[in-house]
Formats: C-alpha cells, sequence, structure tokens
C-alpha cells in the first residue's frame, strides 16, 4: 500500500501560480512513478502530468510549457508547479503513484490515490 496526501491548492488569479505537493508513505516511493490528475466538476478526471523513477517527465498537451512535476525521493514527495494558471484549470487535482508512467497514463493497472486539493482560478 502507497498512501498520498496533497496540499497547495487554493484560489488563485488567472495568470498567477501554485505549488502542489504529494507526500507518499508506505512503500518504497523512488520505486514507484507518480502522477498528477485532475477532475473539473461534471467531467472526468483527466491526467496531467506524469514522473518516472528516472527522473523523466510527460505532459498533456493543455498543460505543456506552464506545469512542471518533479520529485524528490529523499523526501517522498512529487511537486506539480502551476504557472499562467487559466479559468480552465480549475479542478481537483489528485496525486497517483504506480509501478510504471504507463500504468498512470493509462489506468490500465493498479493506481493509488490521494483525497484531492481544490485548484481554483479566477479569471
Amino acid at each position: 500500500q502507497v498512501q498520498l496526501v496533497e496540499s497547495g491548492g487554493g484560489l488563485v488569479q488567472a495568470g498567477g501560480s501554485l505549488r502542489l505537493s504529494c507526500a507518499a508513505s508506505g512503500r518504497t516511493f523512488s520505486n514507484y512513478a507518480m502522477g498528477w490528475f485532475r477532475q473539473a466538476p461534471g467531467k472526468e478526471r483527466e491526467f496531467v502530468a506524469a514522473i518516472a523513477w528516472t527522473g523523466s517527465s510527460f505532459y498533456t498537451d493543455s498543460v505543456k510549457g506552464r506545469f512542471t512535476i518533479s520529485r524528490d525521493n529523499a523526501k517522498n514527495t512529487v511537486y506539480l508547479q502551476m504557472n499562467s494558471l487559466k479559468s480552465e484549470d480549475t479542478a481537483v487535482y489528485y496525486c497517483a503513484a504506480a509501478k510504471t508512467v504507463q500504468i498512470l497514463t493509462t489506468r490500465s493497472g493498479a493506481l493509488y490515490w490521494g483525497q484531492g486539493t481544490q485548484v481554483t482560478v479566477s479569471s
């Protein structure tokens, strides 16, 4: 089992920045690919970004150039730096862990989820 706890959400104006954090516990953090998803009201949960244990990162097209995912294996923490925020980025953001990036991006296997943190971007 992997336990994930997100923090850092909040209300920000369009064009602003936020940094989300996700603290992991329970298993060897460095063995897992980590990712961020988001779910807006009335919409399905969608993939945002992922980072492999090697540090390779992947993003959905709508956030490329604005969001950066990173990880600190010594702190068992993954981050999502969000810049140039837009109103359409408003959603509950979820941290996730899986054995591979492919499992994260396709949700084709076992994933561990955090409880989510609300991000609201006002226009």
